[in-house]
């Protein structure tokens, strides 16, 4: 397993003192790696990289870049099962998830590999005689990506593949917290033949790392996912700086529950909502606003299969839910869990650490009741397992409570009745919508991202992600012959 960053082709660890430990959540005994972190020079040699490789990579055209892709969506398949094994290890998830993860990665490669046969441009008819208009999309140059911790594969798939089959050259920051599953993407691009400097990848904090991204003027754009607190304050460095940037960051997902809603089926899509995942994911549902006429029995479902879940290591077959992703953010939940008892919400279920699990960041399936739209655990993201269930006698009620955050990622609602679903559609402010199905999800093809403080800038995924890494020229030619044409601009 390759083990520090990658630049320009070359596999290296950086002349630094500081040093990053890639440990396994699930038993911090456990320690897959020990490398030097990546520094500020470091940033320079890999944008140095990317700006030498960019002009033969734009040159390259479309098809043969999509090409690379095909490639390495060919070998992540092969390797589908190292990949998922190794996420499981570094980041946490159970097996089954990481599988998934992966192979919505290969999704997105293949996807991204036939939009190099497209880069869609227009023609238009022009104002003028004899003039053929029309645009087309060109590649911005060095881009940069910082990817988070909670899908250490899908994530940075989705954010250089469109980036690559553009035309750009890459800087890439994954989390330092779970490196070796982006260490193995980048392994996959080398693979497929993606030539040096085209994706160099930097192993290091935030602070330092981030920041050099941030403010280095040759980062045409930046797209980001991760806390709203660094997202903010990143978007304002890089815009101002003239460049592109994206921003994915926090959710607070609800799951609204009408009187005629197949119980069942809302159960269990509430259930995989919270608790997959650890609910580490920015579509985690985290809310439940129950109809009064319903919401005993909805909420006796819920807590008899959080009791069912067995906690353990992502690797052992037997497990449902894996461990937080560390210790940081096993002590956010937990005191969010200390939050809602203080605040008076009615503790249902979970909210311990198991003590069998003692050497993992564990967190039992946490599910409160009685939770009122004004309480910290109904609109802050915990981004853990832990459910907050509230009561709204109507729609009207439910989707102001559901409105009442300042996130507005993905929404889902359950019920039978079209004008409920129609209206629930139109009125709610999120990004994403879903109707009899979890709040979780996304496909290669269609636009992900939210509004509010959820994200700023354009949609990742689909022709949306393709179309933040490139610029637009508009062209006219005028074909009469003649010296003058009719000024009419």
């Amino acid at each position: 397993m390759h083990t520090g960053s990658y630049v320009n082709g070359k596999w290296y660890h950086p002349a630094s003192s500081e040093v990053g430990r890639n440990i396994n959540p699930a038993d911090t005994r456990d320690v897959i790696a020990e490398f030097p972190l990546a520094t500020a020079a470091d940033v320079r040699l890999a944008i140095d990289a990317a700006a030498a490789a960019f002009s033969s990579w734009k040159k390259t055209p479309g098809p043969e870049r999509g090409r690379v892709l095909w490639r390495a969506a060919d070998i992540s398949r092969r390797r589908l099962d190292q990949i998922a094994r190794m996420l499981t290890r570094e980041e946490g998830k159970i097996l089954k998830e990481a599988r998934g993860e992966v192979l919505k990665g290969i999704s997105l490669l293949e996807y991204y590999a036939g939009e190099g046969f497209r880069m869609h441009g227009k023609t238009l008819p022009s104002e003028s005689r004899d003039t053929f208009t029309y645009t087309k999309r060109q590649p911005l140059g060095v881009v940069g990506l910082i990817a988070p911790w909670n899908f250490p594969w899908a994530i940075p798939v989705w954010k250089s593949a469109p980036a690559i089959v553009a035309g750009n050259t890459v800087v890439f920051k994954p989390s330092e917290l779970t490196p070796a599953t982006s260490a193995i993407l980048t392994e996959i691009y080398e693979e497929a033949g993606l030539p040096p400097g085209v994706f160099n990848m930097l192993v290091g904090t935030g602070l330092v790392v981030g920041e050099a991204m941030v403010n280095a003027p040759e980062l045409r754009a930046i797209s980001f996912t991760g806390s709203n607190r660094v997202g903010g304050a990143l978007y304002v460095k890089a815009a101002q700086r003239g460049a592109k940037v994206t921003c994915e960051m926090g959710g607070k997902n609800a799951v609204i529950v009408m009187p005629d809603a197949d119980l069942e089926k809302a159960a269990i899509a509430i259930h995989g909502g919270a608790f997959g995942s650890t609910g580490q994911r920015c579509t985690a549902t985290s809310r439940v606003i129950a109809h009064p006429a319903i919401r005993n029995e909805l909420v006796d479902r819920l807590v008899a299969m959080a009791k069912q879940l067995k906690l353990g290591p992502g690797l052992e077959a037997s497990s449902d839910m894996g461990p937080s992703v560390g210790d940081r953010q096993w002590s956010t939940v937990m005191d969010y869990i200390k939050v809602g008892q203080a605040e008076g919400a009615r503790l249902l279920t979970g909210g311990r650490r198991p003590a069998q699990l003692d050497h993992g960041y564990f967190v039992e399936p946490t599910i409160f009741d009685g939770v009122e739209p004004s309480m910290r655990i109904f609109k802050e993201e915990i981004f853990g397992p832990v459910l907050a269930v509230t009561t709204a006698a109507s729609l009207d009620d439910a989707l102001q409570f559901a409105n009442a955050v300042e996130y507005g990622l993905t929404t889902s609602i359950f019920t039978e009745n079209i004008s409920a679903v129609m209206r629930f559609i139109d009125e709610v402010e999120t990004g994403m919508v879903h109707v009899n199905e979890p709040t979780v999800g996304g496909e290669a093809q269609l636009p992900f991202g939210g509004t509010k403080s959820t994200g700023v800038g354009e949609r990742e995924m689909a022709e949306e992600g393709l179309n933040f890494f490139t610029e637009i020229k508009t062209v006219f030619i005028n074909y009469s012959g003649k010296a003058e044409r009719s000024m009419t601009r």
